[in-house]
């Protein structure tokens, strides 16, 4: 897999956590909801990732 890639699904990881701090701040139930939901997908594709590359494709 691409570094670049690798740095996409990290961003999207960061990206979700920092939506969910966000909603502490502001008291956004919808923006928590979009966060914790991009979290999850950055996180499923870093592993889908590790995966990848444990098996050498």
């Amino acid at each position: 897999m691409s570094a670049a890639k690798k740095i996409a699904h990290r961003v999207e990881a960061v990206k979700g956590a920092a939506m969910k701090i966000a909603d502490r701040l502001t008291g956004n139930r919808r923006m928590r909801a979009r966060g914790r939901g991009a979290h999850a997908k950055g996180n499923i594709k870093q592993y889908g990732t590790k995966i990848k590359d444990a098996f050498g494709r």
